[in-house]
């Protein structure tokens, strides 16, 4: 495989020691993240418990934490981990669960905006999401209490605090109020 010099390939980014810093490979690229804060963390970790338990109890597949890497994109390579993924049982493969980056693309996943985060870098999220074959992206506002639902070829669909989060025919049979959410 060539890559253009300078840029890393997935392989390369893994052997790299992290330093403590949670890291993303974009385009060859590394991107540091650091650490999210408090309010971050517990709306990644009340969503997590809602889901995760929902997927499990109903054997719908594998849930992932944030500390998970995918593998999007190829020449120059592309890792990326958003806050929480999903992967239906059907399309679940042993490299799903493999000590590398995971080559399946998630069915869903989902990007929990921190004080930190920049508009332009959540569009970018999204985007490359859906161009890798993401079938439905949450991006979760705690401090607007809301969510944005982006599926393929579709507007985004912004849900409050008075609606409820569906997980369509990504996650079957997945509701719950987006108060829940955000419940303190």
């Amino acid at each position: 495989m060539s890559v253009q010099p300078g840029l890393l390939t997935a392989e390369e980014f893994a052997a790299l020691p992290s330093e403590g810093l949670r890291l993303e490979l974009i385009r060859g690229e590394m991107r540091a993240m650091p650490p999210a804060f408090a309010d971050h963390g517990d709306t990644v970790g009340a969503l997590h418990v809602i889901l995760g338990a929902y997927i499990r109890a109903n054997r719908l597949g594998k849930i992932y934490g944030a500390e998970t890497g995918f593998l999007l994109g190829r020449n120059p390579d592309t890792v990326r981990a958003p806050d929480i993924a999903f992967i239906q049982t059907s399309r679940l493969t042993p490299e799903a669960s493999a000590p590398n980056w995971n080559p399946v693309v998630p069915d869903l996943a989902v990007e929990v905006v921190s004080s930190r985060d920049r508009e332009r870098e959540i569009a970018e999220k999204v985007a490359m999401w859906l161009d890798a074959g993401v079938r439905m992206v949450w991006v979760v506002y705690r401090v607007r209490r809301a969510i944005e639902m982006f599926r393929p070829g579709q507007s985004a669909t912004v849900l409050n605090e008075q609606d409820s989060l569906d997980g369509m025919d990504v996650v079957p049979g997945f509701s719950t109020p987006v108060a829940e959410i955000f419940a303190e």
